[in-house]
């Protein structure tokens, strides 16, 4: 009863409440943007020669802002919001009228989910595996290389390295291709050609990722261990003749991963930041690129629908971790 108390209960209300305010942040973000969707639209049809008669011209600006939920007052579209999010109907994209919202983000999410569960993992386990090598064998030579490295590519953005790896492997040596996320005229299918063409599409964007995500793994790990390392436990060990590897893998390592666990649940948050900018240098049909030309283009309902489904995964994944926690660390179980 005391871990439900003192440790679930107030991590479900924190999720609740944090799921809350994000979604109404959701709400609110389009609506801080400078450009009107609807005088947008109506300016996007006259500048193809369209010529639209005063009469109707009302009428086409009432409907879209029906279709984009911006009638009546903030507090109304704010209730509406909600309506229309229990009932998973964000509405039309009018950037790519008539597909719905929906439509599109299930079209582009198995992108996204793919690329980023696969290079958050890895990252996370090749970045704290080998930050802890680093922190505990300081005086290791292969390591105080490795370091070398992790200090010059820690600094470089995601968009960076995306061009470099870019113009390394696709202009200069030419081993994978340029964009997209499968070969022009190709179906996605389960079929031996389709699976080659979605992995050697992928490659890039996930080696992206892999590379400044580790790095930052690897150089957090690497500063919890050198404090783990200097515990009295880890002396006593020492003094009582424990073999080197067992300190350094079961007792040092092994505890202070726990910390990075939760830095696993926030590198969801890549997508509005490394994934969204890798999707977009490459092309990649991802959620990132899918957000990228709402927002060029003011599609109020496609905006809000991508940042509402990547609210509640970000949150809820951090829930998932939080509540796995105790298993993992005993200490949260006794207090």
């Amino acid at each position: 009863m005391n871990i439900v108390r003192g440790y679930l209960i107030p991590r479900l209300i924190q999720y609740v409440l944090v799921t809350f305010l994000g979604l109404s942040f959701a709400f609110l973000l389009p609506r801080l943007m400078p450009l009107d969707p609807v005088e947008q639209q109506i300016a996007q049809y006259q500048s193809f020669g369209v010529y639209i008669p005063p009469e109707q011209l009302e009428q086409i600006i009432t409907t879209l802002r029906q279709l984009y939920g911006l009638e009546g007052t903030l507090l109304q579209q704010y209730a509406g919001f909600w309506g229309r999010l229990f009932a998973g109907d964000f509405g039309p994209s009018l950037a790519q009228y008539p597909a719905s919202v929906i439509h599109l983000i299930r079209r582009a999410l198995p992108w996204t989910v793919g690329l980023l569960l696969l290079t958050t993992v890895l990252a996370w386990l090749i970045g704290t595996l080998a930050g802890g090598m680093a922190g505990y064998y300081q005086r290791s030579r292969s390591m105080k290389v490795l370091d070398g490295v992790a200090m010059v590519v820690r600094p470089l953005p995601y968009y960076i390295m995306a061009l470099l790896l870019l113009i390394l492997l696709t202009f200069i040596v030419p081993i994978f291709p340029m964009s997209g996320g499968i070969g022009i005229g190709r179906i996605p299918s389960f079929t031996l050609e389709s699976i080659k063409s979605i992995l050697m599409h992928g490659i890039l964007p996930a080696l992206t990722l892999v590379i400044v995500g580790g790095v930052i793994s690897f150089q957090s790990m690497k500063l919890i261990v050198q404090g783990v390392r200097s515990e009295d436990y880890v002396v006593y060990a020492k003094a009582a003749g424990v073999k080197e590897g067992t300190i350094a893998y079961r007792y040092v390592i092994r505890n202070a991963m726990l910390p990075t666990i939760t830095q696993l649940g926030l590198s969801f948050g890549q997508i509005f930041s490394g994934a969204l900018i890798t999707e977009i240098v490459f092309s990649y049909p991802g959620i990132g690129w899918l957000l990228y030309n709402a927002t060029m283009n003011g599609d109020y309902n496609l905006i809000m629908g991508i940042t509402c489904i990547s609210v509640v995964a970000i949150t809820t994944s951090i829930l998932a971790l939080d509540l796995l926690y105790p298993l993992v660390d005993p200490r949260v179980r006794y207090r």
